[in-house]
């Protein structure tokens, strides 16, 4: 039967496959437009079946807040060409803005299938790998930043005694600043605290090692040893490390001479660090 052109446009501009595939795929039905829209999912889900086991290793993350909550996702793809596509960087919007209005908190079946969709018209394998929420109380504050790659998403929650600060410009700055600080230095911990013993112990055997040939005292040694050990976690804790706009002070100390300016008590509530693929 002959197909018009209006009917194979039409098929295009709403399933997104080629001009050719949907002139076979009404060709195949009969001219039943809702048959050939069902033909080319099909299809393209036998597509991505094939692709499932090719590697993800591009992507993006996108991140979105309102009312006191943020949500922070991370969809993989297979080629840099799509994580760039406008069809793919809107498919992550609109993920994170149903999981928040709908309340969600991880991956969720609803979430995933917006990728697959997406994944039969594109013939890519792709998927929803991670997603969380993170919602502040009435005396915290949201800030997050998203790189301009867009592989790497921050979500910063402060809290203060004092909530009316969360106006001010300089705590503002302040809270986008400390995101800006994750994504550029990516501590590996929040604080001392939360380093596990055994990565410290080993730490302390390389060390110990390092100073084992010199002709000092052990217990010149050890306080070498410790001094190291300090000085490493100082790298890798982000309350330790030295703050990315003011380098003579750490976070911590930074934050509390912004607290002090503010006149208020301003404290990390919690630290998001998403980096593509890790």
């Amino acid at each position: 039967m002959e197909i018009k052109a209006s009917d194979v446009k039409a098929l295009r501009e709403k399933t997104g496959a080629g001009m050719m595939e949907c002139k076979k795929a009404l060709q195949e039905c009969n001219g039943d437009a809702k048959e050939a829209e069902k033909y080319l999912k099909e299809k393209g889900l036998a597509a991505v079946e094939k692709r499932a086991s090719r590697a993800t290793s591009e992507g993006i993350i996108v991140v979105k807040t309102a009312d006191s909550k943020a949500v922070m996702a991370e969809l993989t793809c297979e080629t840099d060409f799509v994580a760039k596509n406008a069809d793919f960087i809107a498919v992550g919007d609109k993920i994170v803005e149903t999981a928040l209005a709908k309340g969600y908190t991880d991956v969720q079946k609803e979430l995933s299938d917006m990728v697959l969709d997406l994944a039969t018209r594109v013939r890519e394998n792709m998927g929803l790998r991670r997603l969380t929420a993170v919602q502040a109380g009435s005396d915290e504050y949201i800030a997050h930043y998203v790189h301009s790659d867009k592989k790497t998403g921050v979500i910063v929650m402060l809290k203060s005694d004092k909530t009316d600060v969360f106006a001010d410009k300089v705590f503002q700055e302040f809270a986008y600043d400390c995101c800006l600080h994750a994504a550029a230095f990516t501590p590996l911990y929040v604080k001392k605290e939360d380093v596990d013993a055994a990565y410290i112990d080993e730490q302390l055997e390389v060390f110990r090692g390092q100073v084992a040939e010199l002709q000092k005292p052990d217990n010149v040694k050890e306080g070498i040893v410790k001094g190291k050990l300090n000085k490493h976690l100082a790298e890798i804790c982000f309350l330790e490390q030295a703050f990315v706009k003011d380098d003579k002070l750490s976070v911590t100390a930074k934050m509390k001479e912004v607290g002090k300016q503010l006149g208020a008590n301003i404290s990390l509530s919690k630290l998001v660090l998403w980096q593509l693929g890790q």
